[in-house]
C-alpha cells in the first residue's frame, strides 16, 4: 500500500487509518488538507487529490494555485522573471542555444528536403546502385536516420557543455530571488 505521508484520504468508503508522518513531518490537519503548501518541496497535494472524488460521486472542485491571487507576490515574481529575462546571463544562454540550433536546423532540414526533392526529380540517380540491392535512395534514407541520431547527440552533447550550468545557476538564482521575496517561502 502507498503511503500517504499522513493526509488524510478522501473518496474512500471504510474508516481511514492513520499513517506516520515520514521523515519527521507533522500530518496535515483536515482543515489545510485541501491548501497547497508551499514550505515543502516535496509535498503532493494537487497529485494526490487530483480526479478523486467528493465521496458522494462527483468531482471535488480542483485546486490550481495561482501566482496572482497572492497579493502583491506574483506581481513581484513576474518582476524578478523579467529581470532575469533581461540580465546578460540569460541572453547567454539563448544566444548559445540559437548559435547552435539555427545552423544545424538549416543544415537538416536542407539536407531532408534535398533528399526528398532528388527522390522526387531524379528517380534515376536515386535507384543508381550503390552496392548490391542497395541503391543511392536506400542509402540516402539510412542517412536521414543516421543523421537525425547524429543531430541528437550533438544537441545533448551541446547543451551539456555549454548551456546547462549557467541555465541552472540562473534557475537557482531565480528561486533564491522568488523566495527571499515571499518571506522565506517559494
Amino acid at each position: 500500500m502507498q503511503r500517504s505521508k499522513g493526509r488524510p484520504r478522501g473518496g474512500g468508503a471504510g474508516q481511514e487509518s492513520w499513517v506516520e508522518p515520514l521523515d519527521g513531518h507533522d500530518p496535515v490537519p483536515d482543515e489545510d488538507a485541501g491548501q497547497l503548501r508551499y514550505d515543502d518541496p516535496w509535498y503532493d497535494a494537487l497529485a494526490s487529490g487530483w480526479g478523486e472524488s467528493a465521496g458522494d460521486g462527483a468531482q471535488g472542485p480542483a485546486v490550481v494555485p495561482s501566482a496572482r491571487t497572492e497579493g502583491g507576490a506574483g506581481a513581484a515574481a513576474a518582476d524578478v522573471y523579467l529581470e532575469v529575462q533581461r540580465s546578460a546571463a540569460f541572453q547567454e544562454v539563448r544566444r548559445r542555444y540559437r548559435r547552435f540550433v539555427v545552423p544545424a536546423f538549416v543544415a537538416f532540414f536542407a539536407w531532408y528536403v534535398g533528399y526528398v526533392v532528388a527522390a522526387t526529380t531524379v528517380p534515376d540517380l536515386m535507384a543508381r546502385p550503390v552496392a548490391g540491392a542497395v541503391n543511392v535512395a536506400m542509402a540516402a534514407g539510412l542517412g536521414q536516420f543516421l543523421s537525425t541520431f547524429l543531430l541528437t547527440w550533438a544537441y545533448a552533447r551541446h547543451a551539456r557543455l555549454r548551456r546547462d550550468r549557467p541555465a541552472l545557476e540562473l534557475r537557482w538564482d531565480t528561486q533564491e530571488l522568488t523566495r527571499g521575496m515571499n518571506g522565506g517561502t517559494s
